[in-house]
């Protein structure tokens, strides 16, 4: 029998913080379900970034990557995040091995095109190779993944929300869970536990849904299209209690995705 998967994203939130990680290790090691983890790092590309004299720079919440901080993007993420995590891991008892979308050609990608600023090295997903996942999966290993992913010509840095994304739909799992700074979706003070594209939508037209949570349910509803039955929005204390928005297709969406 298969064993389910789960795409786990873990925002730069927790992971600079030791007892986050412990707690974050902690609830993959006594989960049942297969786990591939996706991290981000923002926090700490922007620190070294500003000890370098460097200034940040984004564009519709996204970071533009010149050259130099796409050194600085390999240090953070490929280096000193990842094996902190898979550090905590272990120490859990959990078998995990650190990876880049770059090793194997795991995550393909190319750079990502905008209307007004050339966004240098900063990608989105052209393919991912989940058989290299599959293989870690026989052999018991969970699979701890930086977003920096294979060009044609060079690295690039990628948003973990959409690469955890696609690593899901490559490997067919049924949920992907993005760990972030939120609980999930509130409405009138309350955490709406379910939420359909007609639901979310209805929210962010409404003005419920607002700010920086709105590009956090795209990505829900985005993954929702590739294929995936549930996408999750919570905070670590919420997803190790089981408490988030889960993001699920309607009978009509998914009748057609299946058809």
């Amino acid at each position: 029998m298969r064993q389910s998967i789960s795409v786990i994203k873990i925002s730069g939130h927790y992971l600079d913080d030791e007892n986050s990680l412990r707690e974050f290790a902690g609830t993959v090691a006594r989960a049942d379900e297969q786990a591939v983890i996706v991290h981000g790092g923002g926090t700490e590309i922007t620190q070294l970034q500003q000890q370098l004299g460097i200034a940040p720079r984004y564009v519709d919440g996204l970071r533009v990557t010149d050259a130099e901080s796409l050194a600085l993007v390999e240090m953070a993420l490929c280096g000193t995040v990842n094996k902190r995590l898979v550090r905590h891991l272990l120490a859990a008892g959990v078998d995990a091995q650190g990876l880049s979308g770059v090793d194997r050609g795991l995550v393909r990608a190319r750079q990502m095109q905008h209307d007004q600023v050339d966004m240098g090295f900063t990608g989105t997903v052209v393919s991912v190779r989940a058989q290299i996942l599959c293989d870690l999966f026989a052999l018991g290993v969970t699979p701890v993944i930086a977003p920096v992913s294979l060009g044609e010509t060079s690295n690039f840095n990628l948003n973990a929300d959409p690469v955890a994304g696609a690593i899901a739909a490559a490997l067919g799992a049924e949920t992907v869970v993005y760990i972030s700074n939120v609980t999930g979706v509130q409405a009138q003070g309350e955490i709406v536990p379910t939420l359909t594209r007609r639901g979310a939508e209805e929210l962010i037209a409404s003005g419920v849904i607002s700010g920086g949570m709105i590009p956090k349910v795209r990505s829900a509803l985005g993954v929702l299209s590739s294929g995936v039955q549930r996408a999750v929005i919570t905070d670590l204390a919420g997803w190790a209690s089981g408490v988030g928005t889960s993001f699920v297709m309607e009978e009509n969406e998914r009748m057609i995705s299946e058809g």
